[in-house]
């Protein structure tokens, strides 16, 4: 399959990874990038970082989550995709991000709900736009900024509500009694 100018991308940026961690000498990381950012297949770009470890956690681009009558829920150690498509006829979505993998800097998330609500829970410092988010009977409520900020998380959620509300909020800080 043929490679985008992303996958080319990401290839260079982990040969000079791999260059910086003192696993590539400078001729060698001179030869792959030029490889690289003449590359046409993902086959030619698996050929240059074969030997070098991988970066993150392999995730697919797109994921689509779906219940008719049930919950969907995603929290602790899961790995989040760069775009998430979720929809949900009869039940609420909760997306928890505090223990998640998250190996995009911009996540998107498309919700698509009947009669149910969806609550999303970001990391401390992470940032939200709802604005492409709209409920016909609920509103979207947002805790967390929405300006991208260089190096931080952003997450840009769109779709739609017909019988609920969207939350987006940080973790509820626990306080402790002795």
């Amino acid at each position: 399959m043929r490679v985008s100018d992303e996958d080319r991308e990401r290839t260079t940026q982990q040969l000079q990874q791999a260059f910086s961690e003192g696993r590539l000498t400078p001729s060698e990381l001179d030869e792959r990038l030029g490889l690289a950012l003449s590359a046409k297949t993902y086959g030619d770009l698996l050929e240059l970082v074969a030997d070098l470890p991988s970066p993150q956690p392999q995730v697919s681009d797109v994921v689509e989550l779906g219940s008719g009558n049930g919950n969907v829920k995603r929290s602790g150690d899961w790995a989040v995709p760069r775009r998430l498509r979720v929809s949900s006829k009869y039940g609420s979505v909760e997306l928890d991000f505090t223990e998640a993998v998250v190996p995009h800097q911009v996540v998107d998330i498309e919700l698509d709900l009947t009669y149910g609500s969806a609550k999303i829970i970001l990391p401390e410092g992470a940032v939200a736009n709802v604005d492409g988010f709209q409920s016909d009977w609920g509103h979207p409520t947002s805790k967390v900024p929405s300006r991208p900020r260089p190096g931080v998380l952003s997450v840009v959620i769109t779709g739609r509500s017909r019988y609920g509300g969207l939350t987006v909020r940080y973790p509820r800080r626990r306080w402790f009694t002795h």
